[in-house]
């Protein structure tokens, strides 16, 4: 077996991987128990070591009905706003997200300029728009790229996607790219069935195969591929694995953050955290909403955000990794102010928020502004490249760090984008 990942023009995809190897303080601290035994092991974690959590809602959640509601507008819908305990207002459906807006902070002049799914997700994933000449490197890889200086002993993925797949590592290199598991922790074709020793026997051949083909200079891919090989074996034999191991956590945190794959996935993301990795994606797909957006958002999508993203939150605060973890909610786009004839919303890119807290920037603020019926904004508008570079800046990643692409174009990372203030000051 060999890491799942999102297959990219310049790297290689999983079938050629797949060919080269086969009472909340005694819920806390019970659970907590986890944590400290695996730092113990593995000694990863360190002072002020940073990571990121990203919470993608794939599809484009409707923005207006969630984080900026316009009450008594004919563009605003039935759902009503209420208090948190930040300075924002958000809907009456997120009741226990209003609880954790002291942590969290709404950035509401969002105005990016790619309303169409494949383009507007790497957008965001990137800070970058589509090229058909180069492949940007996601916030994932990037993150995990200038993070992992200091974990050295960290022998699972730095990059790990739960629950669906993420954008790829781009001029990067495989190395970069993610590595997808589903929410229950489970890792396709990861048990080989193999004794330890023929297992062992089996990557020593491989591994001599490798070298040689490496040795007649065979380029960047056949470097990755043998790097990914080795990070492969690590992972198949490293206890580290048993962050994976979502099964294991006690019944009451299991019920805090909800019997859901996305309350399982934002489990195991501070699980993932909590054992230093930089950078976990968990996917909360099914945002599309063209018709009867209301009534889907109340009753299936906003339930299921409720409870994880706010256990998430809650967790992380708990066990003091919020100060060094960076949360950022977002989706590729948001939805019309207009409802259109199907009681739904259509892709909007022009006016829309996201959400961000943790690793040191402020919470609960709202920041920029839109119209009374948000059909544009009227503050500062931000982008994905700032959305990025914010990020970056609260994870101690310098922003004036530049690749190299494969075609020798300098690339600054966030693409040169701008710092929201009002986050970092």
């Amino acid at each position: 077996m060999l890491w799942t990942h999102n297959a990219t023009p310049a790297g290689m995809n999983r079938r050629h991987f797949l060919s080269h190897a086969a009472g909340a303080s005694a819920l806390f601290s019970t659970s907590l128990a986890f944590g400290q035994s695996l730092r113990a092991q593995a000694n990863l974690l360190k002072k002020n070591q940073k990571s990121a959590i990203l919470l993608w809602m794939g599809g484009g959640p409707a923005t207006i009905d969630l984080w900026d509601l316009k009450p008594g507008a004919p563009t605003g819908g039935p759902f009503r706003p209420i208090s948190t305990s930040g300075n924002a207002q958000i809907s009456e459906h997120l009741p226990k997200v209003a609880q954790q807006m002291h942590h969290l902070s709404i950035v509401r002049s969002m105005s990016t300029r790619e309303a169409d799914h494949n383009r507007g997700r790497y957008y965001m994933h990137t800070g970058f728009v589509p090229d058909p000449n180069i492949e940007h490197p996601s916030y994932g890889s990037v993150i995990a790229h200038e993070l992992m200086a200091d974990r050295e002993a960290l022998q699972i993925p730095p990059f790990i996607s739960v629950g669906g797949a993420s954008e790829g590592p781009g001029f990067l290199g495989m190395a970069w790219a993610p590595f997808s598991v589903g929410s229950d922790g489970r890792i396709k074709n990861l048990d080989m069935g193999l004794p330890d020793a023929r297992l062992a026997r089996r990557v020593q051949a491989l591994n001599l195969l490798e070298k040689n083909f490496v040795s007649q200079q065979r380029g960047m891919a056949a470097a990755d591929h043998m790097q990914v090989l080795k990070k492969t074996y690590d992972l198949m034999t490293s206890p580290q694995m048993k962050a994976f191991e979502v099964s294991s956590e006690p019944e009451a945190m299991k019920e805090l953050y909800g019997d859901s794959g996305f309350g399982r996935g934002c489990m195991m993301a501070r699980r993932l955290v909590e054992a230093g990795v930089p950078f976990v994606e968990v996917d909360l797909g099914g945002w599309d909403n063209h018709q009867n957006i209301h009534a889907t958002l109340k009753d299936d999508k906003l339930p299921v955000l409720d409870q994880a993203m706010s256990a998430l939150v809650q967790d992380l605060a708990q066990r003091e990794l919020l100060q060094n973890t960076a949360v950022i909610w977002m989706g590729e786009f948001g939805r019309t102010p207009t409802i259109n004839g199907n009681a739904g919303r259509d892709h909007w890119a022009k006016s829309w928020s996201v959400v961000v807290g943790g690793a040191g920037m402020n919470g609960g603020l709202a920041i920029g502004a839109t119209d009374s019926e948000g059909r544009s904004v009227v503050s500062e508008p931000y982008s994905a490249e700032d959305l990025m570079a914010t990020v970056c800046k609260s994870l101690g990643i310098s922003l004036t760090t530049t690749y190299q692409s494969k075609n020798g174009r300098p690339m600054t990372i966030a693409n040169g984008g701008k710092v929201i203030r009002e986050l970092l000051a």
